[in-house]
């Protein structure tokens, strides 16, 4: 994930990885029906140019009593943060390699945790914690997504990446770098995080809505943070390795950090579809499009 130009494209040069790059389109029908390299998978201005029907669904997800428009909240948040620049073209001089790290049991006593700190990115979580569990998940972070519910400090030189479900999610991102008056969304949230400003991203509106109609095929109400984030990183990373996502060895959904307490809850939120998004994970993997460790 670097810095440089957004840029549009349609004919993919290769990148600098051994094996194929992710967006190498032509080795997988199932893939290229689905993968849009046209996406714009982060806002980089306040003047982005958005689809409105795309965001007419996006602003029905999570709905905020607020009289502002997506342009004055999206205006005032960049005068908070960086508008930032990514470079998301393949390159034969360089290998993004990226680890996806969810925060399922499974990665308990997995001793995946050199594995995933040896990649050049390594994208976290919500409140996943890696004290205490290096040997199992690594100590690097290089990109944490989260959104307000479920905000915590980001370390100096991390990237903080916003899901924004709702508008008051972008307002909140303004406010929790700045003045901290926003200490409510549906319920009581942090209203102020730790995180270097010049490097906030904010996943786009619009890329919701691609990933609820070509990915997870509006199976649940929209897709979970871990299917987002994948999907983010198909579109920003040359090489993508999955960790920690899905049940553990024994069927149990829970995070790798805490006693198994409400073992299948997310399944039965009805929000996400944790089976269908599974198949989807697995698919990738069997396209040769993601390194799934279990």
């Amino acid at each position: 994930m670097a810095t440089g130009t957004t840029q549009k494209y349609s004919d993919l040069p290769p990148c600098g990885c051994a094996d194929p790059c992710v967006s190498e389109l032509g080795a997988s029908r199932w893939f290229g029906e689905r993968f849009d390299p046209q996406q714009q998978p982060v806002l980089l201005s306040s003047s982005s140019n958005m689809d409105g029907e795309a965001l007419r669904w996006w602003l029905g997800l999570q709905r905020s009593n607020d009289e502002q428009t997506l342009e004055e909240v999206m205006s005032k948040m960049f005068r908070v943060i960086s508008p930032p620049t990514l470079d998301l073209r393949p390159r034969p001089s360089r290998c993004r390699s990226c680890a996806v790290v969810g925060n399922s049991g499974n990665l308990r006593h997995s001793r995946h945790g050199g594995l995933i700190d040896s990649h050049s990115s390594v994208i976290r979580m919500n409140k996943a914690v890696t004290r205490g569990f290096e040997e199992d998940v690594g100590n690097r972070t290089t990109h944490h997504f989260l959104y307000p519910e479920s905000a915590v400090d980001v370390g100096r030189g991390v990237s903080l990446v916003l899901l924004p479900f709702k508008l008051r999610d972008l307002e909140w991102l303004t406010s929790a770098l700045s003045t901290g008056q926003v200490k409510m969304t549906y319920m009581r949230v942090r209203d102020r995080v730790q995180a270097d400003k010049d490097k906030v991203l904010v996943v786009n509106p619009v890329f919701f809505k691609y990933v609820h109609d070509r990915w997870t095929e509006h199976h649940g109400r929209y897709p979970s943070t871990g299917m987002l984030a994948l999907v983010f990183a198909l579109h920003t990373c040359d090489q993508v390795s999955v960790f920690g996502y899905g049940a553990d060895q024994q069927g149990n959904w829970h995070h790798y950090w805490e006693e198994n307490r409400y073992a299948g809850a997310f399944r039965k939120t009805g929000v996400h579809n944790a089976d269908f998004e599974t198949q989807i994970i697995q698919r990738l993997a069997k396209e040769g499009k993601i390194s799934l460790h279990l």
